[in-house]
């Protein structure tokens, strides 16, 4: 791609004298608009086809309903509680896997990308997020607004990155303590992992941490920013009767769990819904994670952002067999749903395809283990910093 540059000088010594030579610093690479990009793709791309999208809906309720009978049934009467014990976790592990392909699905539904009917859209990601205790309206709309400004440092809902100066900060989940002292020790990066992967979606919807600045409809407390509150700073006073019909959908999924524990007691429920609950969300807050924390991948400040600047901001990855099957390549194609977010998954892969010739080095992807990505990523991409060739550009200060 072209690129526009400028002109600085540095001293050096050639040959014992002192000389000076031009380097380059970049503006960056050119962008293309979002229309050039949308006629590289096919147009049937654009096309959900609504009884595949039920297909795939009833595929995966299927498969979590099996497997709960199945737990529910023969787990049970395992005798030997090492065997037992290791049943549960296998139960959990796999039950959270197809959990987690039924919450991309409403999430597909809350893009528009699931069917052209908006209503069912609506009442299917509504019914599917609700059962996995997701508020679906709450979601919806602060997830549009991650779309409409990723990458964007003050604007983007979901994902902004420490700066140098926030790391000077004194934080409650450093116990007030700076951070830089024991920050790079395997222990307190592996412990503050675990609480990123099992408390990062709740203390989101709770606090709307990692947001920016700049990003709430209006300015609150902490306490006034939960996705559950239909007054939340975080949406529009038009907004607050979906936010309460949100909250509808896990009243009435609580009261069945409730009910559930009274029938077959608390333990069973945990292990049959709770614990793939936290399997669900610890791979949601992964995926979301990896796709936006790479060392190529860029921020931008206020002044430099554009959509397709934040959109292309983002890094696509593998995740084997369970990501092209199961969570239905969210992670393979994560590019392209920030470009176009109404082309349905199982068009994806083709429309990427479209693209990467037209974007050339602005395509990311990381073909490296995606488990293994989150522990490198998670211990070296700790806050970002201008980067010095690219005006307006922030990239991920190197590890010391």
């Amino acid at each position: 791609m072209a690129t526009t540059t400028t002109t600085a000088t540095r001293s050096r010594k050639a040959n014992g004298e002192a000389k000076t030579a031009p380097i380059t610093l970049s503006k960056g690479p050119e962008y293309p608009d979002i229309q050039t990009i949308r006629d590289a793709i096919p147009a049937h791309c654009f096309e959900p086809s609504t009884v595949r999208s039920l297909a795939y809906v009833v595929r995966d309720v299927s498969m979590a309903v099996g497997l709960g009978w199945a737990a529910f049934t023969y787990i049970p009467q395992i005798q030997d509680f090492a065997w037992r014990t290791a049943a549960w976790i296998v139960y959990g592990y796999l039950q959270g896997l197809v959990c987690t392909g039924i919450w991309i699905l409403a999430h597909e539904a809350g893009h528009g990308a699931f069917s052209v009917h908006r209503r069912l859209n609506d009442v299917v990601g509504w019914a599917l997020h609700s059962a996995l205790l997701v508020p679906y309206f709450s979601w919806k709309f602060s997830h549009h607004r991650h779309h409409r400004f990723t990458g964007h440092m003050e604007k983007d809902m979901a994902f902004v990155p420490h700066t140098k100066a926030d790391r000077q900060k004194r934080r409650l989940a450093d116990l007030y303590l700076d951070r830089e002292l024991f920050e790079d020790v395997p222990v307190v990066q592996l412990f503050k992992l675990i609480a990123h992967q099992l408390a990062g979606w709740q203390t989101y919807l709770l606090f709307n941490v990692s947001c920016g600045p700049d990003s709430q409809q209006r300015a609150a407390s902490w306490w006034r920013v939960s996705h559950f509150e239909p007054t939340s700073a975080v949406f529009r006073p038009n907004e607050a009767i979906f936010i309460a019909i949100s909250d509808l959908g896990l009243a009435i999924v609580g009261a069945a769990l409730y009910l559930a524990s009274t029938v077959v007691g608390w333990k069973t429920v945990f292990l049959m819904y709770g614990v793939p609950y936290f399997w669900v969300h610890h791979w949601l807050v992964a995926i979301t994670y990896l796709h936006h924390t790479h060392p190529d991948v860029p921020h931008f400040d206020a002044d430099s952002w554009t959509f397709v600047k934040g959109a292309l901001a983002t890094v696509d990855r593998d995740f084997g067999f369970v990501g092209r099957h199961l969570f239905h390549r969210i992670i393979e194609d994560h590019v392209i749903h920030h470009l176009f977010p109404r082309i349905p998954f199982y068009k994806a892969e083709e429309a990427t395809a479209a693209i990467r010739p037209l974007l050339g080095d602005l395509y990311h992807r990381e073909e490296r283990s995606f488990l293994g990505q989150l522990w490198a990523s998670f211990t070296k991409c700790k806050y970002v910093e201008p980067d010095p060739m690219v005006p307006g550009a922030l990239k991920w200060a190197e590890s010391k």
